[in-house]
């Protein structure tokens, strides 16, 4: 019973969250009716069935969190505190993914694998999904695959597609261009400079 109180403090944290990032609702009534809050409501939940060994119950909330929010997020997925998903437009989040605390994600956001024609070779129980540290912002339609790593305070541009680690503090924009803040300095505030470039996907 100890875990009912910090899940709905957790749900309530997800509520204000939406309030202070999302300056087109004004109330926690509207907040409630925010598209991705459903979605990661419904994750908090099926996540901690799946770790109790209920993963057909868990299944089933996550497959209706999906068919009427657009989110997918996978029950075994391990989801931080105070992560923002906005507008919420197929964002799909893997098994093995970790997202970090005060995370923003915007539409068409994808943590995934590579194909399960590597996947079908890993260990069981080998991470597939990709790391998120805390504080990273993942813009809109931006791709993160594979078991990499994205560091604390990253920015993950819109469009970029990631398959290597990322150190924190740093810029990724599209076509694969990672800059980072002066002074090694996290997040994604700061003048940038230019760490790495290359023509190719990350």
């Amino acid at each position: 019973m100890h875990t009912v109180p910090g899940l709905l403090r957790t749900m309530r944290e997800d509520l204000d969250v939406v309030i202070e990032r999302d300056p087109s609702i004004s109330t926690r009534r509207e907040g409630v009716l925010h598209p991705a809050l459903p979605a990661l409501w419904a994750h908090r939940v099926a996540h901690r069935l799946h770790r109790r060994g209920r993963r057909m119950s868990a299944r089933v909330i996550a497959y209706f969190a999906r068919r009427h929010t657009g989110v997918e997020i996978h029950p075994g997925a391990r989801i931080g505190r105070r992560v923002f998903i906005d507008h919420g437009s197929s964002v799909v989040i893997g098994e093995t993914a970790v997202v970090g605390d005060d995370v923003t994600l915007f539409h068409q956001v994808t943590l995934g694998a590579v194909g399960w024609w590597n996947d079908n070779h890993r260990a069981p129980g080998e991470r597939r999904h990709p790391v998120v540290g805390n504080g990273v912002v993942l813009g809109a339609n931006a791709t993160v695959l594979g078991p990499v790593t994205i560091g604390d305070g990253a920015l993950i541009g819109s469009m970029a597609t990631v398959t290597k680690d990322i150190p924190p503090g740093s810029r990724v924009y599209a076509p694969a261009s990672v800059v980072k803040s002066v002074g090694g300095s996290a997040g994604p505030a700061g003048d940038p400079v230019r760490l790495l470039a290359s023509t190719g996907s990350w």
